[in-house]
């Protein structure tokens, strides 16, 4: 006989916060929103720390490497997308390794016979407008010159013109010895009103390339992710049936983290593929896992080794897996469960594994519901799907302005693995959908409104960081009619050309 579940399965918009005492300790500016992003033992500290609980899910039309670098700026965390050959998925990894805050490899680089023709099409190739000049036109060859836009004008120079013609000369140059610290080299930089400070080594070959905008960068993103060398933090997803292929070019590419990238995380492909990943390059390669909806699926995740777990199945805004295969659960039940199967795990074991909640999120203030039922950060496409730095072009339909959002069990992006159930390589039914979603603008500005938003839910709580909101928040099922109630009603609402 079939297992019938006596709770109902619940959805995000069926709960609210209930107040607690607000202190005046509680302000926004007081709220830490850090949160674990790997697992850890009891009395250790995470080697992956999220600054804001957010990550970028794993979809053709949300995470590039561009949404991968706005989101690092912020303090999240993006996992490049997987349905794509490995090659292109790599070299999105190393564009956002590339952007590094602080000592960069220089990878425009120009040779002083070069053409400036040639300029052209570097700066059409790497969308850099600073080159180093090199004798051999490598990134660590000798350094003779600079050239930057301001050293010519396409109108007036000849595009046959050299470049030695017009560069900014060693001998005029202003430079760092290989070795110095990253504060003294933006010393130099303020002292002498550069924009650029190149590093040489003893023989004056280039080792690296210094920039203002890095420091500025660093001064207005200050909960941005950061590895050891001052890159930029970024994951990518993998699949469970060319994994062997894939990761070791992902991680030489420089991927601090993967994720398996799958509608059910709940079974033996995936368990296959953490333990090939472990056995072959031990515990310092982190893969998350998922998706999964009941304790006995993160119990299974947990023992295979994953190293966090994502919650939810067909509660994507393009998700369809639902209707087409009567699989899932309300995203509230899922994360419910699931956070009370990994506390009971952490008492058992002492290892704390954290759990992402994936899909679900309609409103800002789901995002606190989730954490406050367990989940330590949220994974979201349809959100940063809006922004100007996802893949897709802003387009006009009818008087709105909208992109492109598609799930990746859509004919569009057909992306078999992600449902893969380990026979034929095909795509049999769909299970997402072609969408638009409303533009919006830029990450940070969005991005930021919604922080002060959980912000201030948080400070209504009582709770100054995440772990203190999942202890003394206070929970509520609403009816039908108190969502009514919570909206604008029984008003004649003005339009914006009345105001």
């Amino acid at each position: 006989m079939a297992h019938y579940y006596d709770s109902v399965s619940r959805t995000f918009s069926e709960f609210l916060l209930v107040p607690n005492l607000t202190t005046k300790e509680c302000l926004p500016g007081n709220i830490s929103l850090s949160t674990p992003l790997v697992k850890y033992k009891k009395g250790e500290t995470p080697d992956i720390t999220l600054n804001i609980p957010f990550v970028s899910a794993i979809m053709q039309s949300v995470s590039n490497d561009s949404l991968a670098i706005a989101l690092a700026k912020c303090g999240g965390l993006s996992f490049i997308f997987c349905s794509q050959p490995v090659e292109s998925q790599a070299e999105m990894v190393r564009k956002v390794k590339k952007f590094k805050a602080g000592f960069v490899v220089s990878d425009s680089n120009i040779k002083p016979d070069d053409t400036l023709d040639d300029v052209i099409r570097v700066k059409e190739s790497t969308g850099h407008s600073t080159m180093a000049v090199t004798e051999d036109g490598t990134p660590n060859g000798r350094l003779m010159g600079i050239l930057t836009s301001r050293d010519y004008r396409l109108s007036r120079d000849s595009i046959y013109k050299k470049v030695a013609e017009i560069m900014t000369p060693f001998d005029k140059l202003i430079t760092g010895d290989l070795g110095i610290s990253l504060k003294t080299a933006n010393d130099i930089i303020w002292d002498h009103k550069l924009n650029c400070l190149p590093i040489i080594d003893r023989s004056g070959n280039l080792a690296y390339l210094v920039f203002r905008k890095d420091y500025d960068d660093h001064k207005d993103n200050p909960e941005e992710m950061l590895d050891s060398e001052k890159r930029y933090l970024v994951g990518a997803g993998i699949n469970t049936r060319d994994y062997r292929e894939r990761v070791p070019v992902l991680l030489e590419a420089g991927a601090d983290i993967l994720c398996i990238d799958s509608s059910d995380g709940f079974s033996e492909w995936q368990s296959e593929t953490i333990k090939w990943i472990k056995e072959n390059y031990g515990e310092s390669i982190k893969v998350g896992a998922g998706n999964v909806v009941d304790g006995e699926g993160f119990r299974y995740l947990a023992e295979s080794g994953a190293d966090f777990i994502k919650v939810g199945i067909g509660g994507g805004s393009i998700c369809i897996t639902r209707e087409q295969k009567g699989i899932g659960r309300g995203q509230a039940t899922a994360v419910i469960e699931v956070a009370g199967a990994r506390d009971r795990y952490y008492d058992e074991t002492g290892v704390f594994i954290p759990i992402c909640s994936d899909g679900g999120i309609v409103h800002d203030y789901h995002v606190v519901l989730a954490l406050a039922m367990g989940a330590d950060f949220v994974m979201m496409g349809r959100y940063f799907a809006r922004f100007d730095e996802s893949p897709t072009k802003v387009i006009k339909l009818g008087n709105n302005y909208v992109k492109e959002y598609w799930g990746e069990g859509s004919n569009r992006a057909r992306n078999w693995q992600r449902y893969d159930s380990g026979d034929s390589p095909i795509m049999k039914f769909e299970e997402g959908v072609d969408s638009y979603v409303p533009y919006a603008g830029k990450l940070n500005d969005n991005l930021m409104k919604t922080l002060g938003k959980i912000k201030s839910t948080m400070c209504s709580c009582g709770s100054s960081s995440i772990k203190d909101l999942k202890n003394k928040a206070r929970i509520s099922l609403v009816s039908s009619t108190s969502i009514i109630e919570g909206g604008a009603h029984d008003v004649i609402l003005k339009e914006k050309s009345d105001y």
